[in-house]
């Protein structure tokens, strides 16, 4: 038995090497690092959108000992506006944040978005043996367990929800709602990352669908959908022993010496989600009231380019910087600017590297489907405080961060002042129990139980 995997973003992306050669490097991130290791083990194909050198359509993977195999479906402009772009991340991404306001349903949009999702279940059908279990992921491909599952009855189809489910009123300003959950629903087991996204879930199928559940089940079509909590994790002792290395120690050693000042990070992608604007202005609040802060204190902000093609994301990327302007201009005194803002994405080291130099790791956005950065800070820090949105989907799995409302400003710099000024002896026990609790469940537990379940159904 194999494996089949179906997503967006492709687990290797091809790098010109020596001689003009492809070379197949790892991409970032937690749906790779837990994967790939399953699909070494079971062996199988990955279906994904080839983006960079579309031409290559198939590698066998890892290229030093291949163990499965890499399926690359080209997209053309037309489709990636549509499709991605469009119907992804200008309807589904803003409506499941709660961005209703930001939404944009085109039926136009709508209509690709099918289509691409009719060529990835096309490819699944292709691929593999029939009893091949089948795991899609995420929402740009929410209709390709119904279209395998009208072509192969009895397959054995996964899928996972990586961002937020809203609750009913919202996902019902969806045109498309009914369509959307009956391509869900087919599959066997729905994951999400807490009890709060299955509860939306398993109203909307009873609101738009008339579906009957019962317990965590939807019954529907005559069949039992499975539709479970199921929090992705990260490598927690792979992160803990990067960090512990002497380079690594000595590059955090230096920022912190080159700052001589306590360090607040934060560490997001440049996304309206993430509640940036938000907390500069916190940080300019905390600042107002905590004068003694001032020359003792830098934000440190990380913001990684993301879809800047975008219009709205233009926008937000001016609306960040012109606030680390003002508020520098504001504070800054004697050699020492309250804000460090840095527009680019870093390399795992480096950013580990910042993780451990940081007394106070900021994570605070205003809606997140779970958010591994705050788990990343925590495998890493020595005696660090995390603070952390109530609206993280991680907030019901880390009680003992710092919790805080990203909407409320006078909090949020309280919040800030609390967690400066903790005890080493209370940091360290927070520390120590945040740890143990992630280490509880890892991220290739986290694949490793879904497969399992997923082979049962």
């Amino acid at each position: 038995m194999g494996l089949i995997v179906v997503s967006n973003r492709e687990p290797y992306a091809p790098r010109k090497g020596e001689e003009g050669r492809l070379a197949w490097v790892p991409s970032i991130g937690g749906l790779t690092a837990a994967l790939d290791p399953a699909l070494r083990r079971l062996g199988g194909t990955w279906i994904a959108w080839g983006e960079r050198h579309p031409e290559v359509r198939e590698v066998e993977l890892p290229q030093d000992a291949p163990r499965y195999r890499l399926r690359r479906l080209p997209l053309s402009e037309a489709e990636v506006r549509d499709y991605y772009h469009g119907f992804s991340n200008r309807a589904l991404w803003p409506m499941s944040h709660y961005f209703v306001e930001r939404t944009t349903y085109l039926s136009a949009q709508w209509r690709t978005y099918e289509a691409v999702n009719r060529r990835f279940a096309e490819a699944v059908l292709e691929s593999g043996a029939p009893d091949d279990p089948v795991w899609v992921h995420d929402y740009q491909l929410a209709l390709v367990p119904q279209l395998i599952r009208d072509a192969r009855p009895r397959a054995r189809i996964g899928f996972f929800w990586h961002i937020p489910w809203p609750s009913s009123e919202i996902f019902r300003t969806l045109p498309w709602d009914r369509e959307l959950l009956t391509g869900l629903l087919g599959a066997d087991l729905i994951g999400m990352h807490t009890p709060d996204y299955v509860r939306h879930f398993l109203s909307a199928c009873r609101r738009v669908l008339g579906a009957e559940t019962e317990g965590d089940t939807v019954h529907w079509q005559g069949r039992a959908v499975r539709v479970v909590a199921r929090p992705i994790g990260i490598e927690v002792d792979e992160y803990a022993a990067l960090a512990a290395r002497p380079e690594v120690e000595e590059a955090a050693g230096r920022l912190r010496r080159t700052l001589q000042t306590q360090l607040l990070l934060g560490v997001d992608r440049l996304d309206y989600t993430k509640g940036i604007p938000e907390r500069l202005e916190a940080f300019d609040a905390f600042l107002d009231t905590h004068p003694e802060a001032r020359g003792r204190v830098t934000l440190l902000q990380v913001a990684v380019p993301s879809r800047e093609q975008v219009e709205s994301y233009r926008q937000l990327r001016s609306r960040v910087e012109g606030l680390v302007g003002r508020i520098n201009g504001k504070h800054t005194r004697d050699g020492w600017s309250p804000i460090q803002y840095i527009y680019r994405g870093m390399g795992r080291e480096e950013l580990v590297a910042h993780y451990r130099a940081a007394d106070v790791m900021l994570v605070t956005p205003l809606r997140d489907g779970l958010n591994l950065v705050a788990k990343e800070f925590l495998a890493c820090s020595r005696d660090g405080v995390l603070v952390l949105s109530r609206f993280a989907g991680a907030a019901d799995e880390l009680p003992e961060a710092v919790q805080v409302n990203p909407y409320n400003p006078t909090g949020l710099a309280e919040a800030l002042n609390e967690a400066l000024g903790m005890s080493l002896e209370e940091k360290k026990a927070r520390l120590t129990r945040l740890q143990e609790r992630l280490r509880g469940s890892d991220l290739r537990a986290w694949a490793d139980g879904f497969v399992a379940e997923l082979s049962g159904a």
